[in-house]
C-alpha cells in the first residue's frame, strides 16, 4: 500500500520554493544527492513526475504545482495547530492565483474578483502583465487562469479554454452638455474628436470596419491602450471616447460622463482562459461555470 513519506514531501517543498536543489540543499543543511533521493522516492510513492529541468532550474510539472499546493496546506495546517494549542485559531484558505491582462479594464477585474475576497476560505493572488507573460506563467502552472478580453489564439499551440464570462456593447461615451444639439450617429463624428483604444482592441477593429462601410473618417484624438488611462481621458476629454460603459461605470452612475450613442454590433467580450488540466481546480470550475454582470 502506498503512503505518504510528510519528510519527504517536507524536502519536496523546499525545492519548489527554492527552485534548485542546490540552494534547497543548503537551506536544509543535506547534501544535494541525498535530497535528490529523496525527491526521487517521492514521486515513485505519488507516481507522478514533480519536476521539468528546464537549463539549471527545475520547473514543476502540472502534478508538481498541484502536490506544492498540498504540501503547503499541510504544513501550514501543522502550524495552525501549534496556533490553534496557543489558542489562536486561523482559517485555512484555499490559495487561486489569476492573472489579469494590465490593458484590461478595472471595474471588470474588479466585478470579476471582488466575490473572492468576500470567502474566507479562499486566499487570492492577482498578477497583471502582458498576454503573453501570463499565458506563458498559466501554462507553466503558476496561475490558474488568466482574465482578457481576448481569446486564446489557436496558432499559439496551447491546450485550453476561453470561458465567455460577459459581454458588453461599445458606446460613445463624453461630458453632459444641455447646449449642443441632438447627436447624429455617424455623421457627427466627421467633426467630434474621439478617443479610441488601440488597434489591438477588438472593438477598435469593429468600429474602424463600421466608419469604413459608412464611409466616415473619424476625427481621433488619441489612441490608447490602457483602458485605466482612456478612463482618465475620457473624464477631461471634451469630445467623445468609444469605450464599454463598464469602464467608465463610476463616472457614468456619478453623472460626470453619460452615454451619447449606443453602437449596436460592436461588442466587447471578456473571457477567463484557464489551461487543460488532468487535476482541474474544482474552484476554478465554479468561478468560469458562472455568468458576471458588470
Amino acid at each position: 500500500m502506498a503512503f505518504l513519506n510528510y519528510h519527504h514531501l517536507r524536502y519536496f517543498r523546499a525545492i519548489a520554493h527554492a527552485g534548485n536543489l542546490s540552494r534547497a540543499a543548503l537551506n536544509l543543511n543535506v547534501s544535494q544527492s541525498a535530497l535528490s533521493i529523496q525527491l526521487r522516492q517521492l514521486e515513485q510513492s505519488l507516481g507522478e513526475k514533480l519536476f521539468e529541468r528546464k537549463k539549471r532550474r527545475l520547473i514543476l510539472t502540472e502534478a508538481g504545482r498541484l502536490a506544492l499546493d498540498y504540501a503547503d496546506v499541510i504544513f501550514r495546517t501543522g502550524d495552525e495547530l501549534i496556533d490553534t494549542l496557543k489558542q489562536r485559531s486561523p482559517g485555512r484558505r484555499q490559495i487561486v492565483r489569476i492573472g489579469a491582462v494590465a490593458t484590461l479594464s478595472r471595474n471588470f477585474q474588479h466585478a470579476m474578483l471582488s466575490p473572492l475576497l468576500n470567502r474566507p476560505d479562499v486566499e487570492l493572488v492577482v498578477r497583471s502583465g502582458s498576454m503573453r507573460d501570463l499565458l506563458a506563467a498559466l501554462q507553466a502552472h503558476a496561475l490558474d487562469m488568466v482574465l482578457s478580453n481576448l481569446p486564446l489564439r489557436a496558432d499559439l499551440q496551447m491546450a485550453g479554454h476561453s470561458h465567455l464570462i460577459s459581454q458588453q456593447v461599445a458606446s460613445l461615451i463624453g461630458k453632459p452638455s444641455k447646449k449642443a444639439p441632438q447627436f447624429r450617429f455617424p455623421e457627427d463624428l466627421r467633426s467630434i474628436p474621439l478617443i479610441v483604444p488601440s488597434l489591438d482592441s477588438s472593438i477598435r477593429s469593429l468600429f474602424d470596419v463600421m466608419m469604413d462601410r459608412l464611409g466616415i473618417r473619424p476625427v481621433i484624438a488619441a489612441e490608447v491602450d490602457d483602458m485605466a488611462t482612456l478612463r482618465l481621458l475620457a473624464r477631461d476629454h471634451n469630445g467623445l471616447t468609444l469605450v464599454p460603459p463598464v469602464v467608465v461605470k463610476g463616472e457614468l452612475s456619478a453623472g460626470t460622463l453619460v452615454e451619447w450613442h449606443r453602437i449596436d454590433g460592436i461588442t466587447e467580450s471578456f473571457y477567463a482562459i484557464t489551461a487543460s488540466r488532468r487535476f482541474p481546480s474544482g474552484l476554478i470550475r465554479e468561478i468560469v461555470s458562472k455568468p458576471l454582470k458588470v
